[in-house]
């Protein structure tokens, strides 16, 4: 097949996590011989300069600046049904993004056009000259905003403005994905909520995946008093997860267990994280990677209190072998039992949890085994872009 990916951002770093599965389904799909093009948005400055990282997988590949969309003409488009979609390149909000769209319609015929991301690409749709398309947005952002106003973060954000964006979040939601065929999320949780606010929609759940090579069980010793959490701190919830490891967790533990350490792993972590090191406690920034610390370490503590979606980074401890204890929401979207692959505990519930398994050399033994049969059955890339492959199928007949 011949497949156009339009996406919200390129397929490079992979840390940043809504760049990982475009990255990884496109080597899926070219190793299984269809041709790929790619059209996406550059929204940092390096874009521009890391192309050679990824273009051998495509047969084209072009950036075009991501556009600047302003409150009131998100505003315009919740409150006038004819501005939604727009028809003409000069009324969306990258008039290069459609024509560039238009000048691969012209000059290749597709057998599929998938669209990776939500607010930033759903309104291409009219570009495709009635096309189908099935369209990714990843989670529902509408379920972010829920559960932001009630998840207590540090520094406390501010509920007014979240509630107001909710309801705009909402009025989007309700009618975003209307035109398009297929719609996927990647957790259950994510498909309810767009369910609940539109009924009519047609929406499947393909996971993310996890290079199965590239983490694969570990062979080296764990410590048996390490614990481990990895997050990009440039995003809020980690860093909250991380406060709440090192200020909550980690001294009750610590009480009990005196040798105990906490690794605090992953890039951009803000000064009131860097000034938590000590003895006890280390916190890296980002690492070229992360695989000798999931390795390493006796367990991966996520203590998550907000988020969406699927969480890469349980999926990466998940297929190294490293044990893992996390909040419900942390492992939103994973198929995974608990006291079998995992350990699932409540916030306050936690360090006992930690406690125990930190003394319970059999049980880990038990969660480092289920989890890497877990992500080996359920969660690679193979199995995800079969599943991709087959909707493009669908669609195209």
């Amino acid at each position: 097949m011949r497949i156009l990916l339009i996406s919200r951002c390129p397929p490079y770093p992979l840390h940043l996590g809504d760049r990982l599965i475009v990255a990884h389904l496109a080597e899926e799909l070219e190793g299984r011989k269809h041709q790929i093009d790619l059209l996406a948005f550059a929204n940092r400055a390096q874009d521009w300069h890391e192309q050679d990282n990824y273009d051998f997988r495509f047969e084209q590949v072009q950036l075009i600046a991501e556009p600047r969309r302003s409150q009131i003409s998100y505003l315009k488009r919740a409150i006038f049904p004819p501005s939604r979609f727009p028809r003409r390149a000069e009324d969306s909000w990258s008039p290069e993004m459609w024509r560039a769209i238009e000048a691969r319609l012209d000059s290749t015929r597709y057998d599929a056009i998938h669209f990776f991301g939500g607010v930033q690409v759903y309104e291409f749709f009219h570009a495709l000259r009635g096309l189908p398309a099935v369209i990714t947005p990843y989670e529902s952002y509408s379920l972010y905003l829920r559960r932001l106003v009630g998840a207590g973060l540090r520094p406390a954000p501010t509920t007014f403005a979240n509630l107001v964006q909710f309801q705009i979040a909402r009025n989007f939601e309700s009618w975003m994905f209307t035109p398009y065929r297929r719609i996927v999320v990647v957790s259950q949780q994510d498909k309810n909520e767009l369910l609940d606010i539109n009924p009519a929609l047609s929406i499947d759940v393909i996971p993310n995946g996890i290079d199965l090579y590239t983490f694969r069980k570990a062979r080296v010793s764990r410590k048996a008093r390490a614990l481990l959490f990895v997050g990009n701190y440039e995003y809020p919830p980690n860093v909250d997860a991380a406060l709440r490891l090192a200020h909550e967790i980690f001294p009750k533990v610590r009480a009990q267990i005196p040798d105990v350490k906490l690794w605090l792993v992953g890039n951009a972590p803000p000064p009131e994280l860097q000034a938590l090191a000590s003895d006890s406690i280390k916190v890296t920034g980002r690492v070229p990677d992360v695989r000798p610390y999931l390795a390493r370490a006796a367990a991966f503590v996520c203590p998550l209190q907000l988020g969406v979606g699927i969480k890469n980074k349980v999926l990466e401890a998940l297929a190294i072998g490293c044990p893992v204890i996390a909040t419900p929401l942390s492992v939103d979207g994973i198929d995974a039992q608990n006291g079998r692959d995992v350990l699932i505990a409540s916030a306050d519930k936690m360090t006992e949890t930690v406690i125990n398994l930190l003394k319970n050399s059999d049980l880990q033994r038990q969660l480092a085994e289920n989890g890497r049969k877990l992500v080996e059955e359920k969660y690679s890339w193979e199995r995800v872009a079969a599943l991709y492959e087959n909707l493009y199928h669908d669609i195209a007949r």
